[in-house]
């Protein structure tokens, strides 16, 4: 089939993070005429619909994590026949830490055509809320499960000097804040945003020292982190450094290995980096 004469559109739209007054008009008019509705979850945007007043008019299917890649192909066949895919997460923007950019990926390598519907995104409405410099930012998805392995993750932001934001999940929040504290320094300036947009929304302002004792008591809801960036001249000192390599140590790795992964991250000699951590031994 010519897809220049009979294009097939796939519609990236974004859906509501709680609050379905605030889906577009374009994105009600697209659950109504799309000819496949591909949804992280069918009960959802069935409830979506509903509340928005329309009925989807095409045939609603499920895409999640754990399908993408097998139920990929059938989308793809349908872009290709001619047919408009509309592809919505649960909330915010798909293939934002959701499922979609494998699919928009195999379209671009087609020559398919892809559009998108904007609208909310839990990453950049937590930057506004946030009050902290909004002007660069990164977005850095989940953090790991596992201790050692997000106290790594962590460690790539001591020398970030961006605006750092990622999501996680309420029962982990904690232990993340904790490790954030551990690895970046209790001083270092956090927001943690729960339920945006929803009737208990919550926006959490202080340190990470200070938002890992509130979390320990316990959080629910959906959260967003956003992270203060590092000051210019934090990376320069080793001394500020060797805690980093320390936690590394603990973790399994060799004295020379940490030392040279923290220097490079940092972008601080390696020398300076060792002669700080055995200082710091001494005393």
């Amino acid at each position: 089939m010519d897809v220049a004469t009979d294009p097939g559109r796939l519609v990236l739209a974004a859906t509501p993070l709680g609050d379905a007054r605030d889906a577009s008009a374009r994105l009600v008019e697209a659950l109504g005429s799309a000819d496949v509705v591909a949804a992280e979850d069918t009960r959802r945007v069935r409830s979506l619909a509903t509340a928005l007043g329309v009925t989807p008019g095409g045939r609603v299917v499920s895409y999640y994590d754990a399908v993408e890649q097998a139920r990929s192909p059938m989308l793809l066949g349908a872009l290709r026949e001619g047919r408009t895919v509309l592809l919505v997460t649960d909330a915010g923007m798909p293939s934002v830490s959701d499922p979609g950019y494998r699919l928009v990926s195999a379209c671009a390598a087609e020559g398919l055509i892809v559009t998108c519907l904007p609208g909310p995104s839990a990453v950049t409405t937590a930057i506004a809320v946030s009050g902290l410099a909004s002007d660069r930012f990164c977005f850095e998805g989940f953090p790991p499960r596992k201790s050692g392995e997000r106290r790594r993750f962590l460690g790539r932001l001591v020398a970030e000097e961006r605006t750092s934001v990622f999501f996680e999940a309420p029962h982990r929040l904690a232990d993340t804040l904790a490790d954030a504290a551990h690895v970046l320094g209790e001083s270092r300036e956090a927001v943690v945003c729960r339920e945006l947009t929803k009737t208990y929304e919550e926006v959490r302002r202080g340190t990470v020292g200070e938002l890992a004792a509130w979390a320990a008591e316990g959080v629910r809801g959906e959260i967003t982190v956003v992270l203060a960036g590092a000051t210019a001249q934090a990376p320069d000192d080793p001394d500020q450094l060797a805690p980093l390599v320390e936690q590394r140590v603990e973790d399994g790795m060799r004295v020379k290995d940490a030392v040279a992964e923290v220097a490079e991250l940092a972008g601080v000699r390696k020398r300076a980096l060792y002669d700080a951590v055995m200082a710091a031994r001494r005393s």
